[in-house]
């Protein structure tokens, strides 16, 4: 598998640039980056069309708009951390859209200091771009299991070697810890921080304990709940709320909690819930920066224990539950509780074997990658 994969997110983004300016977020290393370059006519290393805002040439170029007057697409990396640069783009746009489109990509920051102004408001369209999903290696031979044992990001996933897997690890944290948070202000224990990402993937699709993780790591409950904020601004967990009513008895304050790369959970349950968890977040934002619907990843839970482990809402209304187990064994009674109690339409149980069963009109049992299929992942 190369690392020029075509992504999901290519044609959208080059039919957006005829318009606005696209911005594109999410992990480091995802593949932004490559993204970004696989657009640019004829790209070849050091094109002039290219220009990364860390590289202090580039910076030059960038403020005197040196760049090739023939080339039609522009890519701006990392260019968020300059103080002015949201009117910095907004001038290139309003300007120069005539003659050049213009794509902005950047670290997970990027995401975070977009909001602080409406400046760009109506000039650009933003995009999230995820790890590889099953979808989008089109169900090659054993990808299924490459993908739950080293995660969806492009290298370690290539590469496919676990000795690169953990020491890619190490490096991610360390650069997402000692980088990306220098421009955090509120942030001034590095270390603690550091050791509260280490512990997350033993948190994994459990309910959230904040006050546990404060015991844990020895920092009061708002510090900790605003690290767990700015870690998920940096795209390395996220969080999902209940869904429900007073009807099923729904708890309505816990959260479950999730990583983007989802193979540093070690128990082979909790790290295929969190693949499929990342499928199905991917599919939301699909949703939400593709096609402009409003989405939501839930849970369910009731006070009694009852649990489904994912539920998609659409415009607020709920399009399908998912349960993760990864035997092939009998169906959950708790689809069927939930069945009767819910207005869910339909509900699936997914695994890593391969039966598949239509338990009724609205229950199914089958393998994962069927159910990729069936609901049109990407």
């Amino acid at each position: 598998m190369s690392d020029l994969l075509t992504r999901y997110l290519e044609p959208f983004i080059i039919a957006d640039l005829t318009e606005k300016m696209v911005f594109v977020g999410g992990p480091r290393q995802v593949g932004k980056t490559t993204l970004a370059k696989s657009l640019i006519q004829d790209y070849t290393e050091g094109h002039a069309a290219y220009l990364n805002w860390d590289n202090l040439e580039h910076k030059k170029k960038i403020k005197n708009q040196e760049w090739p007057k023939s080339e039609r697409l522009i890519v701006l990396d990392e260019i968020h951390k300059m103080k002015s640069w949201r009117n910095l783009v907004k001038g290139f746009f309003d300007t120069l859209n005539k003659t050049h489109s213009f794509l902005v990509t950047g670290s997970a920051r990027l995401d975070h200091f977009r909001k602080g102004g409406d400046s760009l408001l109506g000039r650009y369209y933003y995009y999230r771009l995820h790890p590889y999903s099953l979808s989008e290696l089109n169900y090659a031979a054993k990808a299924l299991e490459k993908l739950m044992t080293f995660g969806g990001f492009p290298e370690p996933y290539t590469k496919a070697d676990p000795r690169f897997l953990r020491r890619w690890h190490n490096q991610r944290l360390d650069r997402l810890v000692r980088t990306d948070l220098k421009d955090w202000a509120e942030v001034k224990d590095l270390e603690k921080v550091y050791s509260l990402a280490e512990e997350l993937p033993n948190r994994v699709g459990a309910p959230l304990s904040i006050n546990s993780l404060a015991h844990d790591i020895e920092a009061d409950f708002k510090t900790i709940k605003s690290w767990l904020g700015i870690l998920s601004s940096l795209y390395y967990c996220y969080q999902i709320a209940p869904f429900g009513s007073t009807k099923i008895r729904a708890v309505k304050k816990e959260q479950k909690l999730y990583l983007w790369d989802w193979s540093q959970v070690e128990s082979k349950g909790l790290r295929f819930e969190n693949m499929v968890a990342s499928h199905l977040l991917k599919y939301c934002h699909y949703l939400e920066d593709v096609e402009g619907f409003r989405t939501e990843l839930r849970f369910i839970r009731d006070t009694d224990r009852r649990e489904i482990d994912f539920v998609v809402l659409k415009n607020k209304k709920p399009l399908f539950a998912v349960e993760c187990k990864t035997g092939e064994g009998s169906v959950s009674p708790h689809l069927f509780y939930f069945r009767d109690r819910t207005s869910i339409p339909h509900f699936y149980q997914v695994h890593l074997g391969t039966r598949h069963q239509q338990v009724d009109d609205r229950i199914s049992l089958l393998p994962f990658s069927n159910f990729c299929k069936q609901i049109g992942l990407v």
